[in-house]
């Protein structure tokens, strides 16, 4: 399984509208020192039970998002994109929604036409789960997680197009 997950950098400074921003870096863990992904477990966006067990792909993406988060809004775009331009090639997205009702994520997701599913996390309890591999610190985080369920890479801030592109491809090359 690989995987990316989303969410803010270590570095936070906190804006206006509440939430921490990221440094911008991008954290690479070699194969050999990567942690295995946490299992993930709650509800989706319309309260219905959810587990990253139920991800089998390849690779996997996972964004750590609020829609209260500007970030997260200009990111959407281009992670929207990306997750249907690698869905037949094995390269599945997640989403976690932190800080806010299931509702308020759903007319996001639903606004901008999301094709994937996200857990909704209003306490910022999955975010404890990457504490023994890449800690999310901020919002948006992206995380990539690799073929044998371990996290590969982190993004601290929204994501650019080509560097989370490189990184799916990299771990899609990868074996």
């Amino acid at each position: 399984m690989l995987a990316i997950v989303t969410a803010c950098g270590t570095t936070e400074e906190t804006n206006e509208a509440g939430f921490a921003s990221g440094d911008g870096s991008v954290t690479f863990v070699p194969p050999a020192e990567r942690a295995e992904l946490p299992e993930l477990t709650g509800v989706d966006l319309t309260e219905q039970p959810m587990s990253s067990r139920d991800f089998d792909a390849g690779v996997l993406v996972i964004n750590i998002w609020g829609s209260w988060c500007p970030p997260c809004r200009k990111e959407t775009p281009t992670l929207v994109s990306l997750s249907r331009e690698f869905e037949d090639q094995g390269v599945q997205f997640l989403g976690i929604a932190v800080r806010e009702s299931p509702a308020a994520s759903q007319a996001f997701v639903q606004k901008n036409d999301v094709p994937y599913p996200s857990f909704s996390d209003e306490a910022g309890k999955l975010l404890l789960a990457f504490t023994e591999s890449l800690p999310a610190a901020a919002v948006p985080t992206t995380y990539v997680i690799d073929r044998d369920g371990k996290v590969a890479a982190r993004i601290l801030s929204e994501v650019d197009e080509t560097t989370l592109r490189q990184l799916i491809e990299q771990e899609l090359g990868r074996r």
